[in-house]
């Protein structure tokens, strides 16, 4: 579907939400089937939400608390990342790096932003740190120093945890501190990329984020899926000077969840 077609069948469906324009109390669920839990800021604004500080399992989203902490932390972009055993055995989305093989660290965390990778993810913590568990004790110190007070963090990666939790609110909060930081936006922008091992091998990878290429002024952020957390999302569109920034868990289908709200998201900027 191309992008003009996908813009007109989207305004169809804000059509059918046409009451959302006229309320503007983030306390009220104007999308009730959205996603258990989910919230949509316009310029850093909260406009809607649905159970916005309930904790729920996160998914991949934790990711982006990852990248902020890496990058705040001695960050090297051009450090030679050695790949253990334990993260060449990730599961999930990954690029399918081999026990031994060295990387550039700024390759590994785009890979991990944007495809999701959680060997890179893991290979990155574990050289950050000396340990999985012991980047994990540096990600809660930074997500209670962000205020995020109903999230508390178990794995790097996102992967379901007994404790593994956070809320829309608290992701909007990490969502906004992360996009200050230059790396991290110009990665989360990106529709594909590639890996290349000191080795010789070449691994590509292309965005988990559909919104990417599709709607209009998207820009990131993060997806997420696993059997705890459902299907998540941040995404981020930005045309002219308004910026979007949906955050959804736990949607049913969050592509066009995502993309309804945000068109009537700047529908609602627009009228005030």
């Amino acid at each position: 579907m191309t992008p003009v077609a996908l813009r007109w069948l989207i305004a169809a469906l804000v059509g059918l939400h046409a009451i959302a324009a006229q309320a503007s109390d983030p306390t009220v669920d104007l999308f009730p089937r959205a996603a258990t839990g989910y919230v949509v800021a316009i310029n850093g604004k909260p406009r809607w939400a649905r159970a916005p500080d309930s904790p729920r399992a996160p998914a991949s989203l934790t990711k982006v608390l990852t990248a902020l902490v890496l990058l705040e932390h001695d960050w090297q972009p051009h450090a030679q990342i050695v790949v253990s055993a334990r993260a060449s055995h990730a599961t999930g989305a990954r690029l399918g790096l081999r026990a031994g093989e060295r990387a550039y660290a700024v390759e590994l965390l785009e890979a991990m932003l944007v495809a999701s990778a959680n060997d890179a993810c893991l290979a990155l913590a574990e050289a950050a740190a000396g340990s999985a568990q012991a980047f994990v004790t540096r990600m809660n110190e930074r997500a209670a120093a962000l205020g995020m007070v109903a999230s508390h963090f178990e794995d790097p990666c996102g992967f379901d945890q007994p404790r593994q939790v956070s809320t829309p609110n608290d992701l909007l909060r990490l969502t906004a501190t992360a996009l200050t930081v230059p790396a991290f936006a110009q990665a989360i922008a990106q529709a594909r990329g590639e890996v290349h091992t000191l080795g010789g091998r070449k691994l590509s990878y292309t965005t988990s984020n559909l919104l990417l290429g599709r709607l209009d002024g998207a820009r990131g952020v993060k997806t997420g899926h696993t059997s705890n957390a459902g299907r998540c999302l941040i995404g981020l569109v930005t045309r002219g000077t308004t910026q979007v920034i949906v955050v959804l868990l736990d949607a049913p289908d969050r592509w066009w969840t995502a993309a309804v709200l945000i068109e009537e998201a700047f529908r609602a900027a627009q009228s005030g």
